[in-house]
């Protein structure tokens, strides 16, 4: 056999068969307006990779990306039409790197890691994401708050979880969400155990809602209800708070479980209650104007806002069987603070302990007054000087009789 035959020979046992799904090293022929000519390296079998199977992007002259001589891996798609010898084949570049990148990325999944990828497009209902193959970011796991424009994100890099992951059906769901909400768990439980309730500390009004105001403290959102914004009706938080404004707030709840934590505004300041009471003490005595009667009390203005409470037995000496009998609204009155309850911020007041009671004494004087005057009335004419002593005795025998 002579030395060409032995070399064909030998070049044929390096040959290596090629079937569709094969990873196979190819070499760049040409480089034509749209596709790649390539051979696979000892397989003596060409074929073509089509523009959009080389590169995603379309502003990509393949002149510029690869030259001829260029070696690397292509996914053998399928065979071409025709009768040429060995066949013509179909290559890819992209669907290899998505496959390397699947394999990647199933570890990832399986693994619970995050992943970066950067947002390329806005389709209907969501983004694409660029992950080393392409991911669908639905709208809804965008963020934990609803999301309306889309545009802002794209270009953007964002760390993501893989929520569902399928290669045969090319199929890989992202979401963004998912990892704020572990982050926020995180740093809920590094944050609210270190507050109690109570605690005052200093926040930051990351956002306004027409419920609420959300506060930043310590890297966790807690809410203010626009309840708790300020002891003053408010109707929107906007009006009285702005985003990025920073704020004292009180603890007034830790929800662990929902991982929710409740603030106040309002709780750091003094309340109405504490500001009318501050230099009011019991037994002080001053006039009030009675705002509203009920059938057990009067209620009297102690200031603006503040009412203190006279119950009925507390209006006057004599029995009193309705406080509208005696008093009427919009009334001028003296009254007496008896007690003061921070606690249930109740001031109870009397209008009668502002009034002289007269003493046991004179009401004792009193009786025996009104008793000699009847006995003066019996036994005395108005031309007597005085009055037998035996005609009282006569007359207290006969009344035992």
């Amino acid at each position: 056999m002579s030395e060409n035959s032995n070399q064909f020979l030998d070049a044929l046992k390096q040959m290596q068969g090629v079937e569709v799904g094969d990873i196979v090293d190819v070499e760049v022929l040409d480089v034509e307006e749209g596709q790649i000519d390539v051979g696979v390296v000892n397989a003596g079998v060409e074929g073509v990779i089509p523009r959009r199977e080389y590169t995603s992007d379309r502003n990509v002259d393949l002149r510029d990306a690869v030259k001829p001589g260029d070696n690397f891996k292509a996914l053998v798609l399928r065979k071409a039409g025709g009768d040429k010898e060995n066949g013509e084949f179909f290559f890819s570049v992209t669907r290899l790197k998505e496959r390397e990148a699947y394999e990647e990325l199933r570890k990832d999944f399986e693994a619970g890691n995050p992943i970066e990828g950067t947002v390329t497009s806005s389709v209907r209902g969501g983004l694409l994401v660029d992950v080393g193959t392409r991911g669908f970011l639905p709208a809804s796991l965008i963020s934990n708050r609803y999301v309306s424009d889309l545009k802002p994100y794209i270009g953007k890099t964002m760390k993501l979880k893989i929520t569902e992951i399928d290669p045969s059906k090319n199929r890989l769901i992202l979401s963004h969400k998912d990892l704020i909400e572990e982050e926020r768990e995180e740093a809920f439980d590094s944050v609210a155990s270190q507050l109690v309730v109570g605690d005052i500390v200093e926040g930051k009004v990351s956002r306004l809602t027409n419920f609420g105001a959300f506060v930043d403290v310590g890297g966790v959102d807690g809410l203010v209800h626009i309840s708790e914004i300020s002891y003053k009706h408010v109707d929107k938080p906007s009006d009285v708070l702005k985003s990025g404004q920073e704020v004292k707030v009180k603890v007034i709840g830790i929800d662990d479980d929902r991982h929710r934590i409740s603030l106040s505004i309002k709780q750091t300041e003094p309340s109405p209650f504490e500001q009318a009471t501050a230099e009011l003490h019991e037994g002080d005595i001053f006039e009030g104007e009675v705002k509203s009667l009920t059938n057990f009390g009067a209620f009297v203005e102690v200031a603006d806002g503040i009412q203190g409470l006279v119950h009925v037995s507390e209006i006057s000496y004599k029995h009193v069987d309705k406080p509208s009998d005696v008093l009427k609204v919009g009334e001028t009155v003296k009254v007496k603070v008896l007690n003061i309850d921070p606690n249930d911020r109740r001031i109870s007041l009397s209008m009668k302990a502002t009034e002289a009671k007269s003493s046991d004494s004179e009401s004792t004087r009193s009786h025996n007054s009104y008793n000699r005057s009847a006995v003066n009335k019996k036994y005395m004419n108005s031309d007597d000087s005085g009055f037998a002593l035996g005609d009282i005795i006569g007359d207290q025998l006969k009344d035992r009789r």
